[in-house]
C-alpha cells in the first residue's frame, strides 16, 4: 500500500530550454534548486515553488513514458521500497526506473487509461 505524503513535484515537458529557463527565472522571478545534465542538452530543472513541492522543466525523454510530451506529477511517499513491491504483487507493469538517484529514489507506472505516474521519495524523508 502507498504512503503518500504529499505531491513531489509537478512536471511540464520542454522544447527549448533557454527560452523556458528565461520565462521561469527571469519573467517569474523563480528560483533553480536542482539541475541535472543526463546527457548532453537533455535536461532537468527544479524550481522552489515554496513549500515540499517542487516544478520540474525537463526536455529529456523518459523511457517507457507516453511518446507525446504531457505534465506529470510525482506522489511524494514515506515507503519507496514497500510502494514498489506492492505495485509489482498487484501486477502493475514500472515503465520507468526504479531509478537511484543522489537526492531521491523514484519510479513510474500507468494508469489504466495510460497517463503516466511517478512514484517518489527523497532520501532525507528515509
Amino acid at each position: 500500500m502507498l504512503k503518500p505524503t504529499g505531491i513531489a513535484f509537478a512536471l511540464y515537458p520542454v522544447t527549448d530550454v533557454a527560452r523556458s529557463r528565461r520565462f521561469y527565472e527571469q519573467t517569474l522571478g523563480l528560483k533553480a534548486c536542482a539541475e541535472m545534465e543526463f546527457a548532453p542538452g537533455s535536461w532537468w530543472i527544479e524550481y522552489d515553488v515554496g513549500g515540499p513541492s517542487a516544478l520540474c522543466i525537463t526536455n529529456f525523454k523518459l523511457a517507457g513514458a507516453n511518446h507525446a510530451p504531457s505534465p506529470g506529477i510525482a506522489i511524494e511517499l514515506s515507503n519507496h521500497d514497500e510502494a514498489l513491491a506492492a505495485v509489482r504483487a498487484a501486477g502493475v507493469p514500472v515503465t520507468w526506473g526504479p531509478n537511484e538517484f543522489p537526492v531521491c529514489h523514484s519510479f513510474g507506472i500507468k494508469d489504466p487509461d495510460g497517463n503516466d505516474l511517478y512514484l517518489h521519495q527523497r532520501k532525507n524523508h528515509a
